[in-house]
Order: C-alpha cells, then sequence, then structure tokens
C-alpha cells in the first residue's frame, strides 16, 4: 500500500501548505528533485531538495542562520518589535556562532550518551503507565492519549517542573509549528504566537524564581546559575531557550511517534515482521525518521556569495530551504525505492535531525523515547488497529509534521 504514488503534475512546485502537500509530500519533491532540484520560490527563498545538496548547505561555513536579517527581509524592519519573534532571535537554534557555541555549550551537558542512557527505566515506567490508564477502555488517540504524554514528562522531568503544574502542559495545544513554517505568517498567527509566548515566558519566570530560591538538579536550575554568572547568559536568553528546549523537547519526538505508528500500519508486512522480530526496533526508528520525518524542513542562510550549489549561484543573504524529507527520499543514496518502508533497509542514516552545528541536541532522546514506545505498545497491545490508515488528520503545518489525531482500538 503507497499512497505516495499520485497524478501532482499540474501543481505548484514547491507550495507547502497546500492541503494536498500536507496530506503526502513526497511526489511534490520527487519533482523538485528531478525538474528543479534548486528551485526559486515567489518569495524569493531557494529550495534544495537532494541530499547532496542539503548536507553540503547545513555543514558548509559558508552558510549561517542570519536570524534577524532573514526575518527583517521577510516581514519588514518593525518585526523584531513582535515578541515572539524577538524571542526566536534569541534560540539557540536561530543562532550563529559565537553566540551560538555559548548557548549550546550551557545545555549539552544534560543531553550526553550516558545521561540519555540513564533516563530508560524512567522512560519505561512513563510508556507502561500511559498503557495502563488506557488498557481497559480498549480505544484511544495514539497522539493525545499515548504519543504526547511521554516526551511531555521527560522533558519536564529535564526542567524540573513540579509534578502540580504539569497538568496544563498535558492540556495546552500545540500549535507552535507555523512559526517555523517558509510561508510568511498572518498579523492574526503573528498575534497568536505572541499570546502564546508570553503565556510561556510568565510561567518561566515564576520557574526561574523558583530554582533562585530552591535549586535542584535540573537543567532549569543549571541554566539560572549560568545566567547569574554574568554575560554567559542574558534573562531573555534564558526565558526564550527555556521555551524552545520545551516546544524541540516534545514537538518532534510525538510527530516521530504518530508518524512512526502509521507508517507501519500502512505496512502490514512491516508491522508483523517488528511484531515476529522485536531486536529490529533500533534500525525501524531510523527508517521512521528516514521514510516520514517529523522535522521536513532546515534553513540557512547565504554569508558570502555562492558561485554554484546544484547549478545555480546564490546571492549573499539570500535563504536556502534545505528539504530534509526529499533529501531522505533521494534515489541517489537510497537506490533500493525510497518510497518504500524497509525497517531491515541497510545504511539508513536519515538528515532528520539536521546537520553540522545546529545538529539536534536530543537527537538520542528522541531515538529512545520513540524506541520503547513503539516496542512496548507492540508487545502490550498485539492486536491494536488504526481505525482509518488511509486519510488520517494532519496538522495543517508543513515543518514540523505530524498528525492532529490517530484513533486505534483493540
Amino acid at each position: 500500500m503507497n499512497e505516495q504514488v499520485q497524478d501532482v503534475a499540474s501543481d505548484p512546485l514547491f507550495n507547502p501548505l497546500a492541503p494536498d502537500f500536507i496530506r503526502n509530500p513526497y511526489p511534490y519533491y520527487d519533482r523538485l528533485r528531478t525538474i528543479d532540484p534548486i528551485h526559486e520560490t515567489p518569495f524569493g527563498q531557494f529550495v534544495a531538495s537532494r541530499h547532496a545538496d542539503v548536507s553540503l548547505v547545513m555543514r558548509d561555513k559558508r552558510f549561517g542562520k542570519d536570524f534577524v536579517e532573514r526575518t527583517t527581509r521577510r516581514y519588514g524592519p518593525e518585526i523584531m518589535n513582535e515578541p515572539v519573534f524577538r524571542s526566536m532571535s534569541c534560540w539557540m537554534l536561530q543562532a550563529d556562532p559565537p553566540d551560538h557555541t555559548r548557548l549550546r555549550g550551557l545545555v549539552v551537558k544534560a543531553f550526553t550518551a550516558r545521561r540519555v542512557e540513564d533516563m530508560r527505566p524512567r522512560i519505561q515506567e512513563i510508556v507502561d503507565r500511559t498503557i495502563d490508564a488506557v488498557i481497559d477502555r480498549g480505544h484511544m488517540d495514539l497522539i493525545e492519549d499515548f504519543a504526547f504524554r511521554l516526551p511531555v514528562t521527560i522533558i519536564c522531568d529535564m526542567l524540573g517542573i513540579p509534578e502540580d503544574h504539569r497538568e496544563v502542559f498535558y492540556k495546552s495545544s500545540r500549535d507552535g509549528g507555523r512559526l517555523l513554517d517558509p510561508v510568511p505568517m498572518t498579523p492574526e498567527e503573528i498575534a497568536k504566537g505572541n499570546a502564546a509566548n508570553m503565556m510561556a515566558q510568565m510561567y518561566f519566570q515564576q520557574l526561574f524564581e523558583l530554582r533562585r530560591r530552591s535549586p535542584a538538579d535540573d537543567l532549569t536550575t543549571q541554566l539560572v546559575q549560568a545566567e547569574e554568572d554574568g554575560n554567559k547568559l542574558t534573562n531573555e536568553e534564558l526565558t526564550a531557550n527555556i521555551i524552545l528546549l520545551f516546544g524541540a523537547g516534545h514537538e518532534t519526538t510525538v510527530n516521530l511517534i504518530g508518524n512512526g505508528l502509521l507508517a507501519l500500519h500502512r505496512n502490514p508486512d512491516q508491522l508483523a515482521l517488528l511484531k515476529a522480530r522485536p531486536d529490529l526496533i533500533t534500525n525501524a526508528i531510523e527508517e521512521f525518521l528516514r521514510y516520514d520525518s517529523s522535522v521536513q524542513m532546515t534553513g540557512r542562510v547565504a554569508l558570502e556569495e555562492i558561485d554554484d550549489l546544484g547549478g545555480k549561484r546564490i546571492p549573499k543573504g539570500e535563504s536556502v530551504l534545505c528539504l530534509l524529507g526529499s533529501a531522505n527520499h533521494d534515489p541517489a543514496v537510497y537506490l533500493d525505492r525510497p518510497d518504500r518502508l524497509d525497517i531491515t533497509r541497510p545504511n539508513v542514516r536519515p538528515l532528520s535531525f539536521g546537520g553540522g552545528i545546529h545538529f539536534c541536541l536530543g537527537a538520542q532522546l528522541a531515538r529512545i523515547e520513540a524506541e520503547i514506545a513503539i516496542a512496548t505498545l507492540l508487545r502490550r497491545l498485539p492486536d491494536l488497529r488504526i481505525d482509518d490508515v488511509e486519510n488520517p488528520a494532519w496538522r495543517p503545518t508543513f515543518v514540523l509534521r505530524g498528525l492532529k489525531q490517530l484513533p486505534a482500538s483493540w
């Protein structure tokens, strides 16, 4: 079963918020790679769709983030007065060295391989408790009731968010994805982003005060102490990067689990194989990341004129959008039917976590969370079936690809 075969020849080459594109971007990527692999959009951005070009742009020092300049070019000089964009300008994800080096250096210790491996028992406990809560009902929404619960709990643990504050985080909506999309936001969307940002700022300022009075063994305490250290972190940077860590710490993992479960149930042979051979789970996670990445794009700016990127000249200051989902399906790298899910596929090295200095800090944590969540679900609910694998409800965002809900029963 493969929904990736359809006629898209009459559609624009790159229209990432179109409903058909959201539902299934992969045929559009095929066309981009074939017809115009470095494509210029109506907004003046260049779109890289081949694996070689995407890899180069993410790792080449001639490209950077240049967030303020890039955003001002898109929206006009007043845009940095909007709280949500001012906050984003402090994210390490949007920073260039030396700021990026300084900010990332403050949090990287929380994500070492040893610390992440040590979280396995806690992750297993949360997954089992989540299944215990629904097992007698015979049905659940795999996104809201299952995939969402785990990474939110883990990032709350890491940030030291007290237990009695967490219900609001479990209930809060997941609609921040539009901030990262390449299509400019409307004034209404910006206003909504500002409101959500202000709410988050108010909460985390209170958490900082709590951790100044009562330090704990958590990431928030570590960052508050770095702020007090002087020039390592300003209050604005502290707030912005805690908000980033909270969002990045759950959004993509929710989508990885949801997209992976949908892919398995759309490919019953692969589902049966994974149930028969649970030892394949680690490779299966890499294949889920490749097959339907929860992050479809990352962007860079040319810090100098680039004479030749895939046959095109990129002027200094122009944006290059790197289509991670397209690179993951490039037949130049994945010779054996890249449009097919194959949990035994050898040498799967997806670009889903980005690359270069901005390679995702939480990549290994996301992998382990997805591994334990999916393996435990298949073991404990072996007859689980998704109610509608053909027409699931996708979230209306492009960069962060995920499902609104995924009802299932057993």
